[in-house]
């Protein structure tokens, strides 16, 4: 039984690691690939094509009974409906962010935003907040603060990443429903949008979305994939692990991102955001620190 454990556990963590990696290096420079193509229609089209399949796994896992339970309750539809709005406001941000050369400025709002997390969930949710989760809320505070003193190199996509990502979990743990289900629901009342957005593209003439590039046809129906790929990945490892091991390991996304930035796709980074980022890293240690002290 305890090596079935042990053997589950480092399943997890390959799970999850895949996952944070997918998301941070494979994405990452997928969408950069990509990002001669507008972000809105991308956007639109990652919407579009994760929906479709995640409509094929619901059916392929036989999970339409708990989408017939969801939608038949108002209140989870709403919430799920506000969470479609800022989930589709953080893909496009980030996509965005990408197209230009922000990369380095979507990773410091992955940083921030579990500890954006401890901040709502003590001022919507009343949750108890430690001297370690105080501390590391006041260093990021401290951090934005002496950026918004050099405006100049303030990272306004990575701040918008941070808060409608934070925004979107604060919505979603208010309800208890499956990850899949819940963005494919939330992708369903957004799709509409989506679909319009395409056509509005196309009756402009600015669409890259035709059958005289079917490479781009074929990149674009990918961006669903590598949506749904890497986010049952990293569900995988976190049914298989604590939410301690997850969450370390989930920095690996916003680290991979940060590294292609600067290296590979060779972003500027000012003096001022290198001592924002030491700052925002001393916060993030001190998090996974009491994570690991309290799970």
């Amino acid at each position: 039984m305890i090596f079935m454990k042990q053997s589950q556990f480092k399943d997890g963590i390959f799970y999850a690691t895949a996952g944070s990696l997918w998301w941070g290096l494979l994405g990452t420079i997928f969408f950069k690939y990509i990002s001669s193509i507008g972000a809105l229609e991308v956007t639109f089209h990652r919407l579009i094509w994760t929906c479709i399949i995640l409509l094929i796994s619901t059916f392929f896992f036989k999970k339409f009974k708990i989408f017939k339970k969801i939608i038949s309750q108002k209140k989870k539809l709403f919430i799920l409906f506000v969470c479609g709005i800022l989930i589709f406001l953080n893909w496009g941000t980030w996509i965005y962010a990408i197209s230009i050369n922000k990369i380095i400025d979507a990773s410091y709002g992955y940083f921030i935003f579990p500890i954006v997390n401890i901040f709502l969930g003590y001022f919507f949710l009343k949750e108890k907040l430690n001297f370690k989760r105080k501390l590391s809320i006041f260093i990021v505070i401290i951090s934005s603060v002496y950026l918004l003193f050099n405006f100049d190199t303030f990272p306004t996509v990575g701040f918008l990443v941070a808060f409608f990502w934070s925004f979107y979990n604060l919505l979603r743990k208010k309800i208890n429903v499956d990850t899949d289900i819940g963005l494919l629901i939330e992708s369903l009342f957004i799709l509409p949008i989506a679909l319009a957005g395409c056509y509005l593209i196309y009756m402009n003439g600015y669409n890259d979305f035709n059958f005289n590039q079917t490479n781009n046809i074929i990149l674009l129906i990918l961006a669903g994939a590598m949506t749904v790929i890497p986010l049952f990945l990293f569900i995988k490892g976190l049914e298989k692990t604590t939410m301690a091991t997850s969450g370390l390991i989930f920095f690996l996304t916003p680290t991979s991102q940060f590294l292609l930035g600067f290296f590979y796709y060779n972003e500027p980074f000012s003096y001022n955001k290198f001592i924002s980022f030491i700052l925002i890293w001393i916060a993030v240690f001190i998090y996974l620190k009491d994570l690991y002290e309290h799970n």
